[in-house]
């Protein structure tokens, strides 16, 4: 079995968001209202007004004291500078037409879900559980990126959903696969579960299948979250002090940015201690 021809994976480093070779894409494309996590209301396509020319935020250190927490939990996954380097070719959206622009702003997010998904397939070839399945990782792998790749017209256009469903069935064999033997008993299963606010202090939830389930505001204080499958799981206000999140799958920076956390916090070696926590 060959890989898709023509491409590489992706470096981590390349999956990860680099500011300074971004046109400022997710503070012009992206819309958010005023709430707990923004200050003001901004329209879709409208620069935020801490923007500044350098397309470089102007409260960037202040963000959390000014009232912009969403800012800090939000993660790109690299696209902004593949988006504004690659895709646009260094043109930036203040440079062209206003359909360049909006094409520009269109494209943005759905590279954005793409490199997403590079990142959880990286992380799945990284898992020795997973090598019998990794030839169709890797061909998924190289078959994502060169979508990445594609002209700001056919990204506009791509059914970016049909994308994730073919992935996510490897993603899921993927989990099944590394959790296999890890005490996965009936109370492990909380899949999409309702558990906002619950107290799970030093609950043993090692190899727990945790897709998709609302922990928000849950109490993880101490919890085992080993090898637990995290995947979509909604982590704003959860509380991970002390929680041993060693090895936890398909993990994310903005899962955590979006949680509590403290040095005592155990987590994956691919993922950074949020700034936040450390307050």
């Amino acid at each position: 079995m060959q890989d898709e021809p023509g491409t590489a994976a992706p470096a981590r480093a390349e999956l990860q968001a680099d500011c300074a070779q971004c046109f400022g894409l997710c503070c012009v494309a992206l819309p958010f209202a005023a709430s707990a996590d923004f200050a003001i209301d901004k329209a879709a396509g409208s620069p935020c007004r801490n923007l500044r020319t350098d397309f470089r935020c102007g409260i960037h250190t202040d963000l959390r004291q000014r009232g912009f927490n969403g800012c800090t939990v939000y993660d790109c996954f690299g696209a902004g500078q593949k988006v504004s380097q690659l895709t646009f070719g260094g043109e930036d959206w203040r440079s062209g037409s206003r359909a360049h622009a909006r094409l520009m702003f269109d494209v943005f997010p759905v590279v954005r879900q793409l490199q997403e998904l590079l990142w959880y397939l990286t992380e799945a070839l990284d898992l020795p559980a997973a090598r019998p399945i990794h030839p169709e990782l890797r061909r998924a792998l190289g078959r994502t990126e060169a979508l990445t790749r594609q002209t700001p017209e056919e990204l506009a256009e791509l059914d970016v959903p049909a994308v994730r469903r073919d992935v996510n069935v490897l993603l899921l064999r993927t989990s099944e696969l590394a959790r296999a033997g890890l005490g996965r008993g009936k109370k492990k299963e909380r899949r999409g579960a309702d558990l906002m606010g619950a107290r799970l202090k030093g609950a043993d939830l090692r190899g727990a299948n945790l897709r998709g389930a609302y922990l928000i505001a849950a109490d993880l204080t101490g919890a085992d979250l080993r090898d637990a499958d995290l995947i979509g799981a909604d982590l704003r206000d959860t509380d991970l002090t002390d929680a041993d999140l060693t090895g936890a799958l398909f993990l994310t920076q903005p899962q955590l940015n979006a949680a509590k956390g403290s040095p005592g916090t155990r987590l994956p070696a691919s993922l950074n201690r949020p700034g936040h926590w450390t307050g």
